[in-house]
């Protein structure tokens, strides 16, 4: 089975990354962007689903490759609500409430596009480690609102994976690690994981933690209840500057972290200044993680696109360089996170999970 081909499909928010894997090894893969214009006719973001479906066939048939090779179709996993790390199985269920939710984010469609292109061939559709895995320790939920519990939804994909690859430096099981891991990204998710399990994380999508490129992060309360109040701003713009316009955007104009270090290098003083921000409240959210851990830290992983980035790496490793040593596992490997999910159930070393809809819980 390891030889068989899985093909993997990441759904991003103006791109589908595609890849064809022989077993661990990458044997091709894309990354089509979307312009502005051929997005535009869709309302939502799951209205894309068949145009999204025809650029994956107009890839296969581009590149010559015949489905009928496929042993397992692997999609990235959407807001499916709280449920455990792992592979799980797209039922019939799982692709109808996707359809049917009402939060919007490019993940949904990684299930409906994987059963489209394994349901044909007889093969079976999977997701892995969607953002709504959810470990944390009933501690970690609780604030001083009860009404307004911390929830989990963080790049469990890419966090678990590069926890995997961090555990494997140290010869360590990963489920024997203890470990932060800070996604650097469009969004900024930083998790503690303790033996195989982020037990601590903050809400990477809607208002949680260090802001970001394209988040705005923890904000003081009652300003935000003020701004929220003041008939300024209708519903859908407050969410937009708390997820997609926050961040790095609402200070610079430009999410490009590459085009915000041109700034700082020709010596932008605002650019500057938010930039080193950024690395500030990173290296303050490590910090706290260092006290879920009790500083029996093994390692502090950083990995993401922003991960590449030397001099952001060094300003945030100069403040938290002391709790633990730093791993940086650069960039998104999603994709191979992604085959790896789908092999390790080919293989017979994972059981799929069945996903029920019961709170998301599976």
């Amino acid at each position: 089975m390891a030889n068989k081909y899985i093909l993997a499909i990441n759904p991003g928010s103006t791109s589908t990354k595609i890849a064809i894997f022989l077993g661990e090894e990458k044997i091709l893969g894309q990354n089509i962007s979307h312009t502005a214009e051929e997005l535009a006719p869709f309302p939502k973001i799951i209205d894309q689903h068949h145009f999204r479906q025809k650029v994956i066939l107009g890839f296969l048939k581009e590149h010559a490759f015949d489905v009928n090779l496929l042993a397992a179709v692997v999609g990235r996993g959407g807001l499916l609500g709280p449920m455990a790390s792992g592979t799980y199985l797209v039922s019939d269920e799982m692709t109808e409430y996707l359809k049917r939710t009402r939060t919007e984010h490019a993940s949904n469609l990684g299930a409906l596009l994987a059963s489209d292109i394994a349901r044909p061939v007889g093969v079976d559709a999977f997701i892995v480690d969607p953002v709504t895995v959810d470990e944390m320790i009933d501690l970690a939920r609780i604030t001083g609102v009860p009404e307004i519990p911390r929830i989990s939804i963080f790049h469990a994909l890419n966090q678990k994976a590069a926890a995997r690859e961090a555990a494997k430096k140290l010869g360590k099981p990963y489920d024997a690690s203890r470990l932060i891991v800070a996604h650097l990204g469009g969004g900024i998710s930083v998790g503690a994981h303790i033996d195989g399990k982020v037990v601590d994380v903050n809400n990477a999508l809607n208002g949680d933690g260090p802001f970001a490129p394209e988040r705005a992060g923890s904000l003081p309360a009652w300003s935000l209840i003020e701004l929220a109040t003041s008939g300024r701003y209708d519903l859908a713009t407050l969410k937009k500057m708390i997820t997609g316009k926050g961040g790095i955007v609402a200070h610079l104009k430009v999410n490009d972290m590459r085009k915000v270090e041109e700034r700082v290098k020709a010596g932008d003083r605002d650019a500057t200044l938010v930039f080193e921000a950024m690395a500030y409240n990173v290296a303050k959210e490590i910090g706290s993680l260092a006290a879920v851990l009790e500083g029996r830290i093994d390692a502090i992983v950083l990995t993401g696109g922003i991960a590449f980035d030397p001099f952001f790496i060094e300003l945030i490793r100069r403040r938290v360089e002391f709790l633990a040593q730093l791993i940086i596992l650069p960039g998104e490997d999603e994709m191979t996170a992604l085959a790896l999910g789908a092999l390790r159930v080919l293989l017979g070393e994972e059981t799929p999970k069945h996903w029920i809809n019961s709170g998301g819980n599976a």
